[in-house]
């Protein structure tokens, strides 16, 4: 083929043609760590009418492939870390990732972006697909409260590979035509990435949603009332999303877990202080546009640390920012002394902002029993 091809090319004498045949064979080529990703045009039913997906026309993002960085095997003891921290060690200084799903116009448009009042951004990977179900239903619902409009952004990476890589990212594909509301970028989402993950966020945002007022940032197995945020955040006296606020579970006088069986472990080679700087548990927190802005221009001078919320307040320390405590912010869950009652009672939570953790029964059942007009509840919590 590729004989007659140049035979063909010589003949025309057309260096051009020749390069841009080259170009659509590069562009073609499959690589598991880079690929430039078209998606198809597609349509979605709204109605009686068609309507084509804005998420899907045609785009493209490319970056080159980040290669592994082999000087960190010069790291002192770097042979005796386990092999998951190697691999983040090698790749620490990879930013930048082609991007498989976007959804450019979540937010009305840069320009119209201040329109949405909070946007709930939770990190969701794509085998968690029940749970993205459950929380359109309940908490996560697009929809105007108070006056004021809540929408919804999933962001995930991809998992596994081969033909299970390909089905996940089909299924989300199909999600994204029903509900246009995921992003998602083409590296392994997994723990150690969830810090990534957030900053290919951030990077989005500040180029599609820059003027959003308020962000509510967390996990897909948490309880959130949304309608209690819209409330709290209208509260605030003199904040319209255009001054700082970073509020949830407070964390400080911390530091790394240096024990090599916790789910948290952080080696000296990873990160050499001994103390962290004050931050917001990752199940959940509210932040101003304001200062997701400043966390993302902030991150792009500070070194990518695994453990995402606590690389958070690290840029909020950088920044000369403070993340503060909000009592309805239950990341280690809710503590009910009593044992003889329902710990699952309504009326535990209806004042709450955010709980972790959830199943996908009592977030369903929650929401609805917490929004039943007819609850009676004696004194707020």
């Amino acid at each position: 083929m590729f004989r007659n091809l140049k035979r063909t090319c010589m003949g025309l004498r057309t260096p051009i043609l020749l390069g841009a045949i080259l170009v659509s064979i590069y562009l073609y080529k499959d690589s598991t760590h880079h690929k430039t990703i078209l998606l198809h045009d597609s349509t979605r039913e709204n109605g009686n009418q068609t309507q084509p997906l804005t998420t899907n026309t045609s785009y493209m993002y490319s970056w080159p492939r980040c290669e592994q960085n082999m000087s960190a095997a010069n790291i002192i003891n770097f042979s005796s870390l386990p092999g998951y921290i190697k691999d983040f060690l090698y790749y620490r200084h990879c930013r930048h990732f082609p991007m498989i799903l976007d959804i450019p116009d979540k937010c009305g448009g840069a320009d119209r972006s201040a329109d949405v009042f909070l946007l709930l951004v939770i990190k969701s990977p794509p085998m968690n697909y029940d749970r993205r179900e459950i929380l359109r239903k309940t908490w996560a619902r697009e929809r105007m409260h108070n006056g004021l409009w809540i929408r919804r952004i999933f962001i995930s990476g991809t998992t596994d590979a081969g033909f299970d890589k390909r089905r996940l990212n089909t299924l989300m594909e199909l999600e994204q035509r029903e509900h246009n509301d995921i992003l998602q970028w083409d590296f392994n989402d997994s723990f150690y990435n969830l810090t990534l993950k957030q900053i290919l966020f951030l990077e989005w945002m500040e180029r599609n949603c820059p003027h959003v007022r308020f962000l509510f940032n967390g996990d897909d197995d948490v309880f959130a009332h949304t309608d209690n945020m819209v409330e709290y955040l209208q509260s605030l006296a003199d904040n319209s999303g255009n001054k700082h606020l970073f509020t949830g579970h407070l964390i400080q006088n911390v530091g790394p877990i240096r024990h090599p069986y916790s789910k948290y472990y952080i080696p000296v080679q990873v990160e050499e202080s001994e103390h962290y700087p004050p931050y917001c548990g990752g199940g959940g927190f509210l932040l101003s546009g304001y200062t997701a802005l400043v966390i993302y221009n902030m991150s792009n001078f500070i070194t990518i640390l695994p453990i995402d919320d606590v690389y958070m307040g690290k840029c909020l320390a950088r920044a000369g920012l403070v993340p503060s405590s909000h009592m309805g912010v239950k990341t280690a869950g809710l503590y009910i002394p009593a044992s003889n009652i329902d710990r699952y009672d309504p009326c535990y939570y209806q004042e709450m902002l955010l709980v972790h953790r959830f199943s996908l029964a009592e977030m369903y059942l929650m929401w609805h029993r917490v929004n039943d007009p007819n609850l009676k509840c004696g004194k707020k919590l």
